[in-house]
């Protein structure tokens, strides 16, 4: 049986890709569990410093297999999953799909093509920075089958989409394209080769000092949620725990020096 999921790491980055062409990597019990799997061995993953994820085919995610969802993935009276289990930290699985990519320690870049509908746009919304394609159609697609967004986008949608424009969005579940997605903050930005895009910037990101990376994303993470005073205590105990370390006076050594500098970890 061919996995849905792929991934290999290269040179610190990896390339993580959706791999159901076949359905448009549309979201099955399989891939499910591959993309809670592929989450868990990246955050295991020694060295590594920038994720790339996109999707295989024509497409980045249908979202739900709704053909699944009718054999026994559905929720609700009969579906036989319970939403309430908290199977993963904070999150049930199916947030843990999206949720799970804003917890790794390092930039997750997705690289959007095709469509990205209902749980494909929440996954979407878990990178760090999202590259699509201009004619990318994209929908909050919820609406139409009775329910209402669940994977986590509404946790993350809250800090890139103006409140009003979220809830029109989701109480239509109307279509719109990636340049409209770019212009509402959906999309970091736009390219006609969005994975080639989602490569080069991953590269340089991997080629930046390791450690305060990382310490860039804690602290953006945390800000989402902390108020002035938290976020400002944060700021001060990531700076103080870089100041001095090996990476940081290598990239302070390697800029005086003009050379590219050769970090650890």
């Amino acid at each position: 049986m061919a996995m849905p999921i792929s991934l290999s790491v290269t040179e610190h980055v990896a390339d993580v890709r959706l791999d159901r062409a076949d359905k448009m990597n549309a979201l099955d019990p399989a891939m499910f569990a591959a993309i809670a799997d592929a989450i868990a061995t990246l955050a295991d993953t020694a060295g590594l410093r920038a994720v790339v994820l996109s999707g295989e085919g024509s497409a980045f995610c249908a979202g739900l297999d709704m053909v699944s969802m009718a054999s026994g993935l559905g929720v609700g009276p009969g579906g036989g999953q319970d939403l309430g289990a908290r199977t993963h930290g904070d999150a049930n699985i199916f947030q843990h799909i999206a949720w799970g990519w804003r917890t790794l320690a390092v930039p997750v870049i997705a690289a959007v093509h095709g469509v990205a509908f209902g749980g494909g746009f929440q996954i979407m919304a878990g990178a760090d920075i999202r590259i699509a394609h201009p004619a990318t159609r994209m929908s909050i697609m919820e609406i139409k089958w009775g329910l209402v967004p669940d994977m986590g986008g509404i946790a993350l949608w809250r800090t890139l989409v103006r409140d009003d424009v979220l809830r029109e969005l989701t109480y239509t579940g109307r279509e719109f394209s990636g340049e409209e997605a770019a212009r509402l903050g959906f999309v970091t930005r736009l390219a006609d080769d969005p994975l080639t895009e989602a490569m080069a910037l991953a590269r340089e990101i991997a080629g930046k000092s390791p450690d305060a990376v990382r310490g860039a994303k804690l602290l953006y993470n945390f800000a989402a949620d902390g108020d002035g005073p938290q976020i400002l205590a944060h700021e001060t105990e990531e700076q103080m725990a870089l100041l001095g370390s090996v990476n940081q006076i290598e990239a302070v050594t390697a800029n005086m020096e003009k050379r590219v500098p050769d970090f650890r970890g």
